[in-house]
């Protein structure tokens, strides 16, 4: 019930933060409150201004270069998931003010080209624009952040933030860049931020005592939940079938093949196979490509709005995006970006890092997945629930919005026990991005506004 009531008193700060700034909370006021700015707002308007989303789709994240999607143009994938979130909530494409695309390698101008494409295949007119955003492996975050800053910001109403990557026609042999600046290796830092994302999971290992088998463990739980969640069809919410084709290397046939599972999870997976696994960065290291994520083919796509929209046109809230954070750290140790991420964000929003119910933790590596998740003391039957990127995989840009809709659908299925949401990752040359939701019907319509606004009635 304390807890309960607490979250209550959260709720109705950042309904009034106003009336709430002299209040005895332990917490400080949310820096990214939709109303903080402004001297006088009703609880009703603030209310109102929450940027919601109310449709979160993914593609199925299939293994590069062998999965499902290896013969499947980005601007395909991409296609698939703006068409769902549009004609799953019989939206006007037209009232959607821009469209923000996390996507990694390819060249910049490339793929912004590839996602003006998609958007005319989804049935986009004219009038909407598309651009990328590219914060490595947040960059799918960053793109459904930008949107809700956008919204808010009031630059239009109706936003989309998405991600893809098609690491089966942009991969980066060996992971790492094609040439650098050559005075970067006179700053120790600069050096640091061209390290192999492999030896940085190294570093991390090796730091802070993350051991291979703490690593193996988690990697082996992460296959073991995502395959439960294949099964049990929990994931079917959440992706959307794409048809597509698949070709022969041998004989060049092509054949149709509609995709709808994550093809990279093993159920079978175990300790002892795991164990068998060289070291891949380091000969005597501990990151193996059994305790790493997957390079991986997919995308997602976000639709967001003011709460005050979504009622007007009778959609259902999915969820509530309470606040987002980017923090700096070492390059070296790249990975730990959430440990210091996640209570950013969790400040922002009001909250602790113990108010929040589920996690979706990218899991670039297990060292640094484990280490981070031991740092901040998390409960781990909250976290990756349904497996993680060891598991399913990791398409740079596309894994935020991948995260956005894995974790929204698992809220709404846990219903009122899960009210705070919170999804983070490591990017590469070091820093770590989180974002914290709340679910979208965790508030009762307009009842909590009236409560806030001291009407009895």
């Amino acid at each position: 019930m304390e807890r309960a009531m607490e979250r209550q008193k959260i709720l109705l700060r950042h309904l009034n933060p106003v009336s709430s700034s002299n209040s005895s909370l332990k917490h400080e006021p949310s820096l990214l409150s939709p109303v903080n700015c402004v001297s006088e707002v009703s609880p009703m308007a603030a209310f109102g201004d929450d940027i919601v989303i109310v449709a979160a789709y993914r593609t199925a994240i299939c293994k590069a270069r062998r999965g499902g999607f290896k013969d499947t143009l980005p601007d395909d994938l991409l296609a698939s998931v703006l068409k769902a979130v549009v004609e799953r909530t019989s939206l006007d494409p037209s009232e959607v003010g821009d469209i923000v695309v996390g996507t990694v390698i390819a060249p910049g101008s490339q793929r912004a080209m590839e996602c003006r494409v998609a958007a005319y295949f989804a049935g986009f007119p004219d009038s909407v624009p598309v651009r990328t955003v590219n914060r490595q492996c947040s960059s799918g975050l960053q793109a459904v952040a930008d949107v809700a800053a956008s919204i808010r910001a009031g630059y239009y109403d109706i936003g989309i933030g998405a991600g893809v990557e098609s690491m089966s026609t942009d991969h980066i042999p060996g992971g790492g860049f094609h040439g650098s600046n050559p005075r970067a290796q006179d700053f120790p830092k600069a050096r640091d931020c061209l390290l192999p994302m492999g030896i940085t999971s190294e570093n991390v290992a090796e730091r802070f005592g993350v051991t291979r088998e703490e690593q193996d463990m988690a990697a082996v739980e992460s296959h073991k939940r995502a395959a439960a969640a294949i099964a049990s069809g929990k994931l079917k919410d959440e992706i959307i079938p794409v048809a597509t084709k698949i070709v022969d290397p041998e004989t060049k046939a092509e054949k149709a093949i509609v995709v709808s599972v994550d093809d990279g999870v093993r159920p079978n997976s175990n300790m002892a196979d795991l164990a068998k696994l060289k070291t891949v960065f380091k000969q005597n290291g501990s990151t193996t490509a059994g305790n790493a994520s997957q390079i991986s083919d997919g995308a997602g796509a976000v639709l967001l709005m003011k709460r005050s929209l979504a009622m007007k046109k009778g959609l259902p809230i999915l969820g509530v995006f309470r606040s987002f954070a980017v923090t700096g750290v070492e390059p070296s140790v790249m990975g730990i970006g959430p440990a210091v991420a996640i209570p950013a964000a969790t400040k922002l929003a009001g909250l602790t890092v113990s108010d929040i119910d589920l996690f979706e933790i990218n899991e670039a590596f297990a060292s640094q997945y484990v280490y981070s998740c031991k740092k901040l003391e998390l409960d781990m039957e909250k976290v990756n629930v349904n497996g993680g990127a060891i598991a399913i995989g990791h398409p740079l840009g596309a894994t935020g919005a991948r995260c956005v809709a894995t974790l929204l659908h698992e809220m709404k299925r846990r219903g009122k026990d899960c009210r705070f949401g919170v999804i983070s990752m490591c990017i590469g040359t070091g820093m770590g991005a989180a974002a914290v939701f709340e679910r979208g019907d965790s508030v009762d319509n307009l009842s909590n506004a009236r409560v806030a606004n001291g009407d009895s009635h």
